[in-house]
């Protein structure tokens, strides 16, 4: 049996679930999974639906045949087909953790993922992206260059076919033109647990600070620099004995788990954008089970 899912945004209003699981019904398909959210105070609802077609429908014929109800409902929707996995382009500077998490995770089917891309400012891990047999493409950025660097990621993406790009800890602020562009399909992770301690040394400013927990953020990347709709976030506790240093190696497996589970929900379809906001739905029942351990 063929396993989709299906994604609505619409405004809130009487018989949106009724509708949707009829139509699945009659078109032979099975709910294995379902997740709704009513949100009162923009009026808008949301929703994801797992199901599998018993009768091996269509993807195109279901999305011709949904048009009617999406019309009278006024629904934002899209069908997935959950056995294609979503293109990534990967983008890192000189800090590895995350890029490398990833690959693992990718490696074992931890993610549901294909990395078509990396691409860096710098050439520090060309060899283990290359022996993962993926493109490592050395892109310098420069403040006179930075047009050009921006239009030959572009052509990165484009080429690739990648539907989204994880900042993996890129060390390089996207101008206004390309997060409009990719609006919703780039995801950053900040070594910080936003909205505290924005900029580039927020570890140090968080020692400075004595605080007790550090943490990380993984958001859509917009022109407002670490402003972007969080997707994920979590924290590890330090304390008074511990130095600035002592920060960023706690803090960096943080963040290689909250890009994970981010990416993760992205791909599968879990996160609804909602005005400045997000929400994002819980995994699917088997949906981290991976292919092979190790």
């Amino acid at each position: 049996m063929t396993k989709y899912c299906l994604t609505v945004t619409c405004a809130t209003q009487r018989g949106i679930v009724a509708a949707i699981a009829t139509f699945l019904a009659e078109h032979g398909c099975n709910i294995t999974d379902s997740s709704q959210f009513d949100d009162s105070d923009t009026g808008q609802f949301f929703m994801r639906i797992s199901f599998e077609s018993q009768e091996n429908a269509d993807q195109a014929a279901l999305e011709v045949a949904f048009a009617p109800i999406a019309k009278d409902f006024g629904m934002t929707y899209a069908f997935h087909d959950e056995s294609v996995k979503m293109k990534v382009v990967i983008m890192v500077s000189r800090f590895g953790h995350c890029l490398n998490d990833l690959l693992y995770r990718v490696r074992i089917g931890a993610l549901p993922v294909e990395i078509v891309a990396v691409i860096s400012n710098h050439m520090d891990y060309q060899k283990v992206v290359v022996n993962n047999d993926i493109p490592f493409h050395c892109i310098k950025v420069t403040k006179e260059n930075k047009p050009e660097a921006e239009a030959a990621i572009m052509k990165v993406v484009e080429d690739s076919g990648a539907e989204l790009i994880v900042l993996a800890r890129y060390m390089q602020i996207l101008s206004d033109e390309m997060c409009q562009k990719m609006s919703g399909r780039i995801i950053n992770i900040h070594h910080s647990f936003l909205p505290s301690f924005k900029g580039a040394n927020p570890y140090k400013q968080a020692y400075a600070r004595g605080v007790k927990l550090i943490g990380a953020t993984s958001h859509y990347v917009t022109a407002d620099l670490d402003e972007g709709p969080i997707i994920e976030q979590d924290t590890v506790r330090v304390t008074h004995a511990q130095s600035p240093e002592d920060y960023v190696s706690l803090g960096r497996d943080v963040e290689s788990q909250v890009l994970a589970r981010a990416i993760h929900a992205h791909a599968n379809h879990r996160v609804f954008l909602n005005g400045n906001k997000t929400v994002v739905f819980q995994a699917s029942p088997g949906s981290y089970s991976s292919e092979r351990m190790g």
